[in-house]
């Protein structure tokens, strides 16, 4: 199974130059492909569903090749869901951190390679 590094993300309150909104989580995120050290700003709406470490904690996220069995045995804190079409996540918490895991479909290895309606 390949893990690959993707981003750093980071929670703030400040907007952020071309955020996307993503309407099922309440959340305004960059595209970490537009930052030059790979950092994903999320910005969460008051009322967004996440709540807890994913909306305190910074994470880090990498590109996984098989999601079912890179999350066997993790301490889940989000069971995987499609936050943008074409797209799967997923956090668990490990040594006191927050990972994110993500498949993208077909040939996408960023989030401006799929497509969204959320501009």
């Amino acid at each position: 199974m390949n893990i690959t590094f993707h981003h750093i993300g980071l929670p703030t309150d400040e907007p952020q130059p071309n955020e996307t909104y993503v309407a099922e989580t309440k959340v305004w995120v960059t595209d970490p492909a537009d930052h030059p050290y790979r950092v994903e700003f999320l910005r969460f709406e008051e009322d967004s569903p996440i709540t807890g470490p994913l909306r305190d904690m910074s994470h880090v996220a990498y590109l996984v090749d098989d999601m079912n069995t890179a999350l066997k045995g993790k301490d889940m804190l989000q069971e995987p869901f499609s936050p943008l079409p074409g797209l799967t996540v997923s956090f668990f918490k490990e040594n006191g951190a927050i990972i994110e895991y993500m498949t993208f479909e077909g040939d996408a290895t960023e989030f401006s390679h799929l497509q969204s309606d959320n501009n």
